[in-house]
């Protein structure tokens, strides 16, 4: 049977794609379902209906004509299951496993010769199936015990006992008794007749001959003057002349043309297309409504399936899976799935979409592409993730576990800008601060429970001109923040002021109790050094910032420190807590 895969086009009363499109296969698979069943209950009789109704929908099914000559078999119903191999074979005369199967037919109604031509042509087809070649060994080994019988001998050939991967059967011979040729020492001068006893063409057209070389008396000279040296059937095989090697006419050559092949086929695979099998789309049948996620209701977009069969657009299920690990139509578990994140696209509908509805599927990149770009739009619309402080070179690790925030990190990470806002909470303004921080994206951990580890670090400050929302989190229309620059004298008071600040900071931090230096040390690292020039960077000296995020202040305090633009008043006000905790510290 046919690998059917399993399209589900989502909305509950839809038509499976392959039951609109194949509908006589669909109708064969559920029939071969329900036969596989009865057969495994022995309900054999009722399990040869189905497999009847199956191959009657689709006569061309080597696999599926296959299993029921194997139930053929089992039911002693020997004369179909011959007449299902040699259906098997005329379909798809490359495919060994059709010779194999007709072999396996043959030799359960006794037709012992003919079952022997079967399997050496699966043989001559792959060389390496040593279960082939086994069937061959014993039924030769029969053979040839009867002929020694037959002339007197007094020791009956025994088969050679061999490991199944090392015996004694060689494709070389194995090609040669299929196409019989004259040699001088082997044949008498009158053999016309055995070079045409059937030469087995690959391309199916002409069927094998008898085996008239077991029948020959030359052939049997050759096996009692290698009998007379050792009794294994090895020797015996070794005696008999190599004929040359089987060159393959495909039928795509160009007449006259043939050629060896080129690699070993394994069971199950022809080394031609099987044209009976081709299957063309209906154009009427063909309908974009099909082809819809059923989450975004839009056309396909880099389709995957879940393990329970039902397929969406990635990103669509991504954002499912945000909210609750379950299929969204089924409900069936997708932990598992969660955990591995093992998205993987769907070909098959891939090249569906591109084969037929490539119009629409480029509009649908289209608008794709268009939501990227006004993703990555950080002026007009930031993603802000309402939580805490974080200030300009600072880190600011973040463990995300809403859903909402899900989907707005894995966004920045998609588009490529790895960056959003961070504003603490305002519910008097309209959800969050007007002033924050924006954050890089250094590394993100993700856990199978759809949790992750964000780490980011502070990069500039902003100022929030308009509030707004998108997919469940907050968006803001931003001005990003710079310290005033000053000259001259204003200048040189800055830099005096800078290094007294530095130095009180450095003495406070110094004081602190072991304990919490350490706390300090691992959460924000060591103090940062002393800028030679304060005006540097757009948003002042690090060490400053540092100083802000670890000293015990509010984080409304923290918040009038990061809006100002001018360096002198953030310095003093630095100062100021920083005299106020030392006061409070000698108490």
């Amino acid at each position: 049977m046919p690998i059917l895969v399993h399209l589900a086009a989502g909305l509950p009363g839809k038509l499976n794609l392959l039951d609109k499109w194949f509908d006589s296969e669909s109708k064969a698979r559920r029939s071969w379902q329900e036969g596989q069943h009865l057969w495994k209950k022995g309900d054999l009789s009722n399990a040869l209906e189905k497999y009847d109704k199956a191959v009657e929908l689709v006569p061309s099914d080597c696999s599926l004509i296959g299993q029921r000559a194997e139930l053929h078999i089992e039911m002693k119903n020997f004369t179909q299951a011959v007449q299902d191999g040699d259906s098997m074979c005329r379909l798809r005369p490359l495919w060994p496993k059709a010779h194999c199967t007709k072999a396996a037919a043959l030799t359960a109604a006794g037709l012992k010769e003919e079952a022997l031509q079967e399997y050496l042509l699966c043989v001559a087809l792959w060389p390496e199936w040593s279960s082939a070649k086994l069937e061959a060994q014993k039924i030769l080994s029969e053979m040839f015990s009867l002929v020694f019988e037959r002339d007197g001998l007094l020791t009956p050939l025994r088969p050679h006992q061999a490991p199944p991967l090392s015996l004694p059967l060689k494709s070389s011979f194995l090609l040669g008794s299929l196409c019989p040729t004259t040699h001088s020492h082997s044949l008498e001068a009158g053999s016309s007749q055995s070079q045409g006893s059937g030469v087995a063409q690959c391309d199916g057209i002409s069927s094998p001959g008898g085996l008239d070389l077991l029948k020959s008396q030359s052939a049997l000279s050759i096996l009692q003057s290698s009998f007379k040296d050792t009794q294994t059937l090895t020797s015996i095989l070794s005696g008999l002349p190599a004929p040359p090697s089987l060159k393959r006419k495909c039928p795509s050559d160009p007449l006259g043309c043939t050629h060896p092949p080129t690699k070993v086929l394994k069971p199950g695979v022809s080394c031609v297309p099987v044209q009976s099998g081709v299957r063309e789309v209906p154009p009427q049948s063909i309908d974009s409504a099909d082809m819809e996620c059923p989450l975004c209701m839009r056309l396909f977009y880099e389709p995957v399936a879940t393990p329970c069969g039902h397929t969406f657009c990635l990103k669509c299920l991504e954002r499912c899976l945000d909210h609750n690990p379950s299929c969204p139509l089924c409900k069936q578990s997708l932990s598992e799935y969660l955990a591995t994140r093992g998205y993987q696209k769907t070909v098959l509908l891939e090249e569906i979409l591109q084969r037929f509805l490539s119009e629409e599927l480029n509009e649908r990149k289209r608008v794709h592409e268009d939501e990227l770009k006004e993703l990555k739009d950080l002026n007009q619309e930031v993603p802000i993730f309402v939580c805490t402080m974080a200030f300009p070179t600072i880190p600011c690790p973040l463990h995300v576990y809403e859903p909402r925030y899900r989907l707005m990190i894995r966004r920045s990470m998609e588009t490529g800008t790895r960056r959003f806002g961070m504003c603490i909470a305002d519910e008097l303004n309209q959800g969050f601060a007007d002033f924050g921080c924006m954050l890089e994206v250094r590394d993100v951990k993700l856990f199978p429970d759809g949790r992750s580890v964000v780490d980011t670090v502070g990069v500039s400050r902003f100022r929030v001109l308009s509030h707004g929302l998108r997919d469940g989190y907050h968006t803001a229309k931003i001005q990003h923040l710079e310290d005033h620059k000053v000259e001259g004298e204003q200048l040189t008071e800055l830099v005096k002021l800078q290094d007294s600040v530095y130095e009180q900071a450095a003495a406070w931090f110094s004081s602190l109790k072991e304990n919490l230096k350490t706390q300090i040390l691992s959460h924000f690292g060591n103090l940062p050094a002393k800028d030679p020039d304060p005006q540097g960077s757009p948003d002042g000296p690090a060490w400053a910032w540092w100083l802000v995020a670890v000293l015990p202040l509010e984080s409304r305090a923290q918040l009038t420190i990061l809006s100002m633009t001018s360096l002198k008043d953030r310095l003093h006000a630095v100062r100021r807590v920083l005299l106020f905790v030392s006061r409070k510290r000698l108490r």
